[in-house]
């Protein structure tokens, strides 16, 4: 619960599941936050964002207890074991809505308009570190220029699917984290149907390596070694 009450004001994630069966509430609910260094990366950001607002004392204690009060919502509903999933997604999207709501009143217009803008140097620094890694597993995995031009192709294809994705307003947390996670899959997909079967075992040994590295204290080393992701 703690990375969901951080991330409330720039995200909310749910995981979607089949609707119509009661589930087991301590382990068939959706999932409520990102694990993994990907939801470490965004909860970190989330907070260096946060800093560069220059929240007044009172704007960070009315946060705190916003923060507080929905906490305890979610917890609440959390133990609702006599509703079904679809009831339980209904009224979990509709707490976030109200939590959103809430954060967006305590920020003032400057405030807002200068989250707008970390938020897009955030996406063009993500972006250049995507450029770093392919341009990197160009190099360790040895692709032809014919390889390299379909995987770009493919990548600013699924670029502009991402971006639909996320400007679709139409479209609830949970749904837009679906669609956002058949694309991730499909990114997988389109990129082991490029590589031939040495090129595939090499990236394996390279994201071995990567893994081995950070379980031996090398967190600090940021090198693009992650040649999976495009």
């Amino acid at each position: 619960m703690k990375k969901i009450i951080a991330t409330a004001l720039l995200v909310s994630l749910a995981y979607g599941v089949q609707a119509q069966e009661i589930p087991e509430r301590k382990g068939d609910h959706p999932r409520m936050h990102q694990g993994g260094e990907a939801g470490k990366r965004k909860q970190h950001g989330g907070h260096e964002m946060m800093k560069q607002l220059n929240l007044t004392d009172e704007q960070k204690q009315k946060m705190k207890a916003s923060r507080e009060e929905f906490r305890q919502k979610m917890e609440t509903l959390k133990k609702q074991d006599n509703i079904t999933v679809k009831e339980w997604k209904a009224k979990m999207e509709s707490l976030r809505k109200e939590q959103h709501g809430k954060m967006e009143s305590i920020l003032t217009p400057e405030q807002k308009t200068k989250r707008d803008q970390l938020k897009q140097e955030m996406q063009q620094k993500r972006e250049a570190a995507m450029k770093q890694r392919f341009e990197k597993m160009k190099t360790d995995l040895n692709l032809s220029n014919e390889q390299a031009a379909k995987l770009e192709k493919q990548k600013a294809e699924m670029d502009q699917q991402m971006k639909a994705i996320r400007e679709n307003k139409s479209l609830s947390e949970e749904q837009r984290r679906e669609q956002m996670k058949t694309l991730m899959k499909q990114r997988k997909e389109n990129l082991k149907s490029v590589l031939t079967e040495e090129q595939k075992k090499k990236m394996k040994e390279i994201h071995k390596e990567a893994q081995q590295r950070k379980q031996h204290g090398g967190r600090h080393e940021r090198k693009p070694e992650q040649t999976n992701e495009i």
